[in-house]
């Protein structure tokens, strides 16, 4: 029984070790934003700017709330530190009709990006939304994270403000 445990731990350890590896830049692919219009993801890496992105649905309570906790700060952090967020939507296509009623109720001025087959989520090897990549000024990933509690807003603009005081 000890065998058969330690070998089911060891397995699960490395499933998650491996499924969770290092991204370093946004990977070419084409998906459309809420409008329809297309856009290659690589492009947020090459925008010079820094850039959130940050994957949610509109079924997941986490995501929704630190998109919205966010929203009251974005302003301030785009006039501040010079960034950009990208919002990248999850649903699939019995669901997506639901995003841009949502959004616009919202008053989420993020570019919003639709996944349907959530093909770009796999190629980050995202496992669970909400989650959060925070890119540099040359499209490097520097800080990501799973999940949300209320507050990760903040270590989230600490991690902005290391970010731009390591440039000076």
């Amino acid at each position: 029984m000890k065998k058969l445990f330690l070998g089911v731990w060891v397995s699960f350890f490395a499933l998650n070790t491996f499924a969770q590896k290092d991204v370093q830049t946004m990977p070419s692919m084409m998906l459309k934003d809420m409008n329809g219009k297309t856009i290659n993801m690589s492009d947020y890496s090459k925008s010079g700017k820094i850039t959130i992105i940050s994957f949610w649905a509109t079924w997941c309570s986490p995501c929704k709330k630190e998109l919205n906790n966010i929203n009251e700060l974005y302003d301030d952090w785009k006039n501040k530190y010079d960034l950009v967020l990208v919002a990248v939507c999850t649903d699939n296509a019995r669901n997506v009709q639901k995003v841009k009623p949502y959004v616009d109720g919202q008053g989420w001025e993020y570019d919003i990006i639709m996944d349907v087959n959530q093909d770009f989520q796999r190629a980050l090897n995202i496992v669970q939304i909400p989650h959060t990549f925070l890119l540099d000024q040359n499209g490097k990933v520097v800080y990501q994270h799973s999940g949300y509690v209320e507050g990760d807003e903040y270590a989230l603009e600490e991690k902005i403000k290391a970010l731009l005081a390591k440039d000076k």
